[in-house]
């Protein structure tokens, strides 16, 4: 071979292979002074029945790390003076930091933490949740904190007379529409009582009735009940949260292993022995909603969690429907 070309093809190895070490050397590198996302508006939180379908907008900035990063956030208040000991979380998102919610919302989030009827003074804070790569939270911060009072209404409600648990359902608006996730025994049927109206109701095919027929389920389980006492219709459907997966004691078979309610957190718990693998949540034993990813952000069909053996407390919140996070506490 030709020395020169020789020498020439050797350079042009020495840089390719310079190159790939400074590229895979490349690591992110956190700014000496990032710049923290803020929540900068927070609307009036005198909360009203009447104006539940209203639209409120919490505004934040976003952070600023000094490096590309996938990051979430999380808007949470909690009763002042607490250092955010026992926060609620409002709304998680993404991208857009105009985080809206409907008054109704907002006032089923704070009644889970909050009295009713009462004015309560709280802290509001944005949580981010920094990436740097797939699924992998590297770096948390909390924004400073906005003080307001917030005001909760109470929600009427029809109590579940019979069912063998102080159980209701309620209506977020007060326009005769309930609902709620109550615990229904098969052998136990039930009849649906306003209790300021002293007005029982009952029903059949999903028509309701004053001092109808009790109602009924052919199965043990948890049950999404609505009720409309203007239009006399109810509806009683199948709500069981469960785990699955190669961790749990079925795998990935049916039955899931089933999540109790807790209508005063609103979440969903289970104690559990699991060994070394994945889990996922799931809706109805149904692989038509489920939730994984990581105990921060869990999305519809994300992948799987990860836990080692042991038992666990597991506690699962749902937000808006589709995405969630849990916790997850050794025994």
């Amino acid at each position: 071979m030709n020395k020169k070309i020789f020498i020439y093809l050797t350079f042009i190895g020495l840089i390719g292979l310079l190159f790939s070490c400074e590229k895979e050397g490349t690591k992110a590198v956190l700014s000496d002074n990032p710049t923290v996302q803020a929540l900068v508006t927070v609307p009036d939180l005198t909360l009203k029945r009447t104006s539940g379908t209203n639209i409120l907008e919490f505004v934040g900035s976003p952070i600023d790390p000094g490096f590309q990063a996938s990051v979430t956030y999380y808007l949470e208040a909690a009763t002042k003076g607490t250092n955010f000991a026992d926060p609620v979380l409002i709304l998680s998102d993404k991208q857009d930091l105009s985080m809206k919610i409907s008054v109704s919302d907002l006032n089923g989030i704070f009644l889970k933490k909050f009295p009713a009827d009462q004015v309560t003074s709280l802290e509001l804070r944005l949580r981010s949740s920094l990436s740097v790569s797939s699924g992998t939270a590297a770096f948390v911060y909390n924004s400073v904190t906005k003080s307001a009072d917030a005001t909760v209404y109470g929600l009427p409600r029809l109590d579940l007379v019979g069912s063998g648990i102080t159980q209701k359902i309620e209506s977020p608006l007060g326009d005769g529409s309930y609902t709620n996730y109550v615990k229904l025994d098969a052998t136990k049927a039930f009849t649906l009582k306003d209790p300021d109206a002293n007005i029982v109701y009952g029903g059949k095919s999903n028509v309701l009735s004053v001092n109808g027929a009790s109602l009924a389920v052919t199965a043990n389980g948890w049950y999404k009940v609505s009720a409309n006492t203007k239009a006399l219709t109810y509806k009683i459907e199948s709500y069981m949260i469960g785990l699955i997966g190669d961790a749990t004691p079925n795998g990935w078979n049916s039955p899931d292993q089933k999540m109790d309610y807790n209508a005063a957190t609103g979440t969903w718990s289970i104690r559990i022995t699991l060994i070394d693998g994945t889990f996922k949540f799931r809706l109805n034993d149904d692989w038509g909603w489920n939730l994984g990813g990581t105990t921060d952000n869990l999305t519809q069909g994300g992948a799987n969690c990860n836990v080692t053996a042991g038992t666990y407390t597991i506690t699962l919140t749902i937000i808006n429907g589709t995405t969630g996070t849990y916790t997850i506490v050794k025994s």
